[in-house]
C-alpha cells in the first residue's frame, strides 16, 4: 500500500514538473527575450536575470559550511552579472543604463540598492561542490522609476471631469429625409496598438518611439502617462506576431502597423509610413491606447 502511494506521489510530481516546463516552453516562445553573456533580458516581462557560479573554499570544516559559503560566493557572482546586465540595457535611442549610471551618482546608489534585493530564483548543486545561483529582478516599478527620469517629457495623468448634474430635455422627433443615403460606417475602435518591425535590425528598449517619414513623434514618452510608463513598461516587445496580437496588453481588436524604417544609432525608434500615422492621428481611440502604454513591438 505504501508502495503505491510512493508511485502516485512520484507521477503527481512528474506531472507537474511538465506542466511547469510546457507553461516554461510557451513562455519562451512568446516572450521576446535578450540573451547576453551574462544572463538574460525579458522585455515582455520586464524581467532580468543573471546566473553566478560559487565554489566551496578547500578550509571548509563541514559540508554544511562548504555548501552555505558556495551559495554566498555564486549568489554574489550572480548579482555582479546581474548589474553586468542592466548595465547594457537601452533606455532610450541615446542612453543606456550605463550612461545614466555615470552621469548621475544617485541612479548608481538606487541601482545597487535594487540590486541587493534582487531574488535568488534558483539554486543548484552541482556534483563537484559547486554551486550555480540564478538571481531575478524587474525593470519595472521602483527602477524605471528610477531610470526614467523626470526630466523625460511625460504626458500628465487625466483626470475624467465628474458629470454635471442636469434636467432631461424632450428631445424632438427627428424629421424624415426622403430617399436618405445610410452614413458611412465609423472605423472600428482598437483596443491597442501592434508595430511589426522584422526584418529591419530593430532593438528594443524602454522608451522606443514611433514616427512618421517626416520625423514627426506618434508615441514616445511625451504621449503617455508616466505612472503606466513605470508600472508596464512603453512597450512589451514579442517574437511571434500572432501570440503578440493576442497578448492582453494590446487587448482584443489591436491596430496593426508595419514599421518601414528605424531610426537612431541604437535602432530603437521605429518609423512607419505616413498614411499609417495619419491614421493613429485621426482615430479618437489613439490617444487613450497610447496614454496607456497599450503597444506591442514584434522583433526578429
Amino acid at each position: 500500500m505504501r508502495f503505491m502511494k510512493m508511485l502516485t506521489a512520484m507521477g503527481v510530481c512528474l506531472l507537474l514538473l511538465s506542466v511547469q516546463a510546457s507553461a516554461q516552453e510557451i513562455g519562451s516562445t512568446a516572450d521576446y527575450v535578450q540573451d547576453v553573456d551574462a544572463g538574460a533580458v525579458n522585455w515582455q516581462t520586464g524581467y532580468v536575470t543573471a546566473k553566478g557560479i560559487g565554489v566551496p573554499p578547500p578550509n571548509s570544516v563541514s559540508l554544511a559550511q562548504a555548501r552555505a559559503m558556495a551559495v554566498r560566493a555564486a549568489t554574489v557572482d550572480a548579482r555582479r552579472n546581474l548589474l553586468s546586465v542592466i548595465k547594457g540595457v537601452q533606455i532610450d535611442g541615446q542612453t543606456t543604463v550605463q550612461n545614466a549610471m555615470i552621469a548621475d551618482d544617485t541612479v548608481v546608489e538606487r541601482v545597487r540598492g535594487y540590486l541587493q534585493n534582487s531574488q535568488i530564483l534558483d539554486t543548484a548543486y552541482m556534483s563537484d561542490g559547486s554551486v550555480e545561483v540564478t538571481v531575478g529582478m524587474n525593470m519595472r516599478g521602483g527602477l524605471s522609476s528610477t531610470l526614467l527620469s523626470p526630466a523625460m517629457p511625460f504626458a500628465p495623468q487625466r483626470v475624467m471631469p465628474l458629470p454635471e448634474a442636469s434636467v432631461p430635455q424632450p428631445v424632438p422627433a427627428p424629421t424624415p429625409v426622403p430617399d436618405a443615403q445610410p452614413a458611412p460606417e465609423a472605423p472600428a475602435p482598437f483596443t491597442g496598438l501592434l508595430v511589426d518591425a522584422r526584418g529591419l535590425g530593430a532593438r528594443p528598449a524602454m522608451s522606443p518611439k514611433l514616427m512618421d517619414e517626416n520625423g514627426e513623434e506618434i508615441y514616445g514618452s511625451a504621449s503617455v502617462s508616466r505612472e503606466y510608463a513605470i508600472q508596464q513598461g512603453m512597450a512589451g516587445y514579442a517574437k511571434d506576431i500572432e501570440k503578440a496580437t493576442a497578448n492582453p496588453r494590446v487587448a482584443s481588436t489591436p491596430m496593426v502597423v508595419k514599421a518601414v524604417a528605424v531610426n537612431g544609432k541604437a535602432r530603437t525608434n521605429l518609423v512607419i509610413s505616413n498614411a499609417d500615422a495619419a491614421m493613429l492621428r485621426e482615430q479618437q481611440a489613439a490617444r487613450d491606447v497610447l496614454e496607456k502604454c497599450r503597444v506591442m513591438i514584434v522583433l526578429d
